[in-house]
């Protein structure tokens, strides 16, 4: 459910009015990436992805079937903490598993098992037996996998294409800087592990360049078409 303003335990000075942005920003809560929807204090700078911003006291996953994950507004005890979905380090708000020890990012929690834009349909997996796209490694972290199951993304791999970049992404807002600094090292991935004629390589690359637009955008909070669509547009441009 939307709010157009909420007021949020981790802001009490304002506050947050929901909108909708084009640019990246950096969520004030679990300290990752975002675009699209947020909640927002324009005076304090403060930002919150919608998952950060009305988070569930306590989730489930299919994928941790034993599991009852709780929210936390930071990762429990004094060790390095990572996300058992993306293997990225936690440094804010997280879901917990006492019982187990996993950590999910609030974005990585709520990852749509499904991706469909109506042409292409990607299904996560905890794991894939086949190579991801982007790495050309088995294994690893969660993945996207396409119904044909040639095209393997691993979320993990989404996220490092997401930070290559992010101090110049970051340091670039409110510039006119959208997603440009890190488009090339996203197209370079669409290319990698073809050996065909040079029209079933343009097919494949344009299948692929869409999944790795779905999957961007559902690590960045806002699985939907438009959000998937702007960084398409900023992909043609590189």
């Amino acid at each position: 459910m939307k709010y157009n303003e909420i007021s949020h335990f981790s802001h009490l000075q304002h506050t947050l009015k929901f909108e909708y942005t084009e640019f990246p920003f950096k969520c004030d809560g679990c300290k990752e990436v975002g675009i699209g929807s947020r909640y927002r204090c324009a005076t304090c700078d403060f930002d919150l992805h919608m998952h950060c911003a009305l988070p569930s006291s306590s989730i489930t996953h299919p994928f941790y079937t034993k599991c009852s994950f709780q929210f936390l507004t930071r990762p429990p005890g004094d060790t390095p903490r990572f996300c058992n979905a993306c293997e990225k380090d936690v440094t804010g708000f997280v879901y917990h598993c006492k019982s187990c020890g996993f950590d999910l990012h609030p974005c990585c929690a709520k990852l749509p098992m499904m991706l469909d834009d109506g042409d292409v349909k990607l299904y996560l997996y905890k794991k894939v037996s086949a190579a991801c796209h982007k790495c050309g490694r088995k294994g690893r972290s969660w993945s996207y996998r396409s119904t044909c199951k040639k095209y393997n993304l691993h979320v993990a791999c989404v996220r490092e294409m997401l930070m290559e970049s992010w101090h110049d992404i970051y340091v670039g807002r409110g510039k006119g800087r959208r997603l440009e600094t890190r488009i090339p090292s996203l197209k370079n991935t669409l290319h990698t592990h073809h050996k065909k004629s040079k029209g079933k390589v343009q097919k494949c690359c344009e299948i692929a360049g869409l999944a790795v637009q779905f999957v961007i955008s559902a690590m960045l909070g806002d699985p939907t078409t438009l959000i998937a669509g702007v960084i398409g547009s900023l992909m043609s441009r590189a």
